[in-house]
């Protein structure tokens, strides 16, 4: 009885290395400390919903209850999985590649293969014990699908506008072109109304949509935008944690008496968060005496123009914290 309690009560890390197709796992037993223990086993499945139901059978066949997966940000490609692992109780992270890149070199990792990916990423997990993941609510998934595909099909329409505009001279080449926008510019425009629509079916979506709209240099398209994009700031402590997120926050090089590197933004982070902020950084620059005379201070004190810029966009994302978790609309005197 005294063994059957302490394997009830026994924690497991998963390791999954994600690939489009497939994705290997690595399962790792874990001490009273958090440290790594035995590794139990190494598994590559199908990446579809056959394969996570073998990766199910395959945790109960070692009697793992308690586990806790972890796998890096990839795009899309482990998204569903994550999904999957959350729906059936175990704690899921999802963690930046960059941290994963940087523990693996601290270890002297030598060897690059999808089961190695996976038992480091497993003692990663163990030792590192990143943050919990929560699924977003399903209306903000569908805004952030809806709002990529926007962007997206805004920017093929810029690349077939440029290639118009290139001084093509076969008439069928500019036909093509030409038809190719007229589509695109539907498409934009039937997509534009669904984000819409979509918003105002959520009360609560657009309530959030209004406040970032009332900050300068925030529309309502990129109001969505960002909100497609922004994390559970429940999750957040402060907002210099989500500026890390976006990457906006400074990247310091200075080390002893012979680095002097400048600061530059670290961009290590969600670089469609940070791309999303970058317009109306411009226009809040430009037309909000608030952000104006923040940005005039630091140009008088030296700072080139991309410094001053990237510090309005860390300023920008901190004002979104704020009226974001006060539910209060951008005040200009307090800022």
């Amino acid at each position: 009885q005294a063994s059957q309690a302490s394997q009830a009560s026994q924690g497991y890390v998963l390791g999954v290395d994600i690939a489009k197709a497939s994705f290997a796992v690595a399962l790792v037993s874990t001490g009273s400390t958090g440290s790594t223990g035995k590794l139990l086993g190494t598994k590559q499945f199908d990446n579809d919903e056959a394969g996570f139901k073998e990766l199910r059978k395959w945790l109960q066949q070692h009697k793992a209850r308690q586990v806790h997966a972890c796998l890096e940000a990839t795009g899309r490609y482990g998204e569903a999985l994550a999904y999957y692992l959350h729906a059936q109780g175990y704690v899921v992270s999802i963690v930046n590649p960059v941290r994963i890149h940087a523990y693996g070199q601290s270890k002297l990792q030598r060897n690059k293969t999808d089961s190695e990916d996976a038992r480091l990423i497993a003692d990663f997990c163990a030792t590192q014990q990143p943050e919990r993941w929560t699924p977003p609510p399903p209306e903000q998934s569908e805004l952030h699908d809806l709002t990529r595909r926007l962007h997206t099909l805004k920017q093929m329409r810029q690349q077939e506008h440029n290639r118009l505009e290139s001084g093509v001279v076969a008439v069928g080449a500019r036909r093509s072109l030409q038809a190719s926008l007229a589509f695109l510019d539907a498409q934009i425009a039937q997509l534009e109304t669904e984000i819409n629509d979509h918003t105002d079916s959520h009360p609560d979506l657009q309530r959030r949509v209004d406040l970032l709209d009332s900050i300068p240099g925030i529309g309502p398209t990129t109001a969505c935008a960002l909100l497609g994009e922004l994390p559970d700031l429940a999750n957040y402590a402060d907002a210099g944690q989500l500026a890390a997120h976006a990457g906006l926050t400074p990247a310091i090089r200075c080390s002893g008496t012979s680095v002097h590197g400048k600061s530059t933004l670290s961009k290590k982070g969600n670089a469609r968060l940070r791309a999303a902020l970058y317009m109306p950084a411009l226009t809040a620059r430009r037309c909000s005496p608030a952000f104006r005379t923040f940005a005039d201070r630091l140009e008088a004190n030296g700072k080139s123009k991309m410094a001053v810029l990237g510090a309005v966009m860390h300023k920008l994302i901190r004002v979104i914290f704020a009226v974001l978790k006060s539910g209060r609309p951008f005040d200009p005197n307090h800022y």
